[in-house]
């Protein structure tokens, strides 16, 4: 029997057996699912196709410059829907460049998030940490056995 434990990530499940429950963590590659395989996906698309799943907003940009900033929605804020990627670009005055730019960011976070995940190394227990830990063990040993009672008494 395996119950779902719904929690702030939703990672984790109580599995019961033999009468022992233990909870197990999957851990998530991302909150929207995807794996490194999707984001190598959306990285070779090209610039077009990458805008035209995005959702677009313009706005007022912040910082120096002046008239030109305050006058004219500039800035852009750009969310790629199938990834969730959200890119802001106010950079550049013109909202044009601004898009290119925002299209260019999110095509940036998909390469670098199409890397795999690097294997994990094994690793060997050292031969001084293996005494230590019996030599802990044999201290511990001895102070219990100096708890027990005396046979003769």
């Amino acid at each position: 029997m395996t119950r779902r434990l719904h929690g702030h990530h939703d990672t984790a499940c109580a599995c019961a057996s033999c009468d022992a429950a233990r909870l197990c963590y999957h851990a998530p590659m991302e909150t929207n699912g995807l794996t490194y395989r999707d984001y190598a996906a959306f990285a070779r698309q090209t610039a077009d196709e990458i805008a035209r799943d995005c959702e677009v907003q313009a706005f007022h940009a912040s910082g120096p410059g002046g008239q030109g900033v305050n006058t004219a929605d500039s800035a852009v804020r750009m969310r790629h829907r199938p990834t969730g990627i959200v890119v802001v670009s106010r950079e550049e005055r013109s909202q044009l460049q601004n898009r290119r730019r925002c299209v260019e960011k999110i095509l940036e976070v998909c390469r670098r998030r199409s890397r795999p995940p690097r294997p994990r190394k094994k690793t060997r227990v050292s031969a001084a940490q293996k005494r230590r830990r019996l030599e802990a063990k044999r201290a511990r040993g001895q102070v219990k056995q100096l708890r027990r009672r005396v046979e003769g008494e």
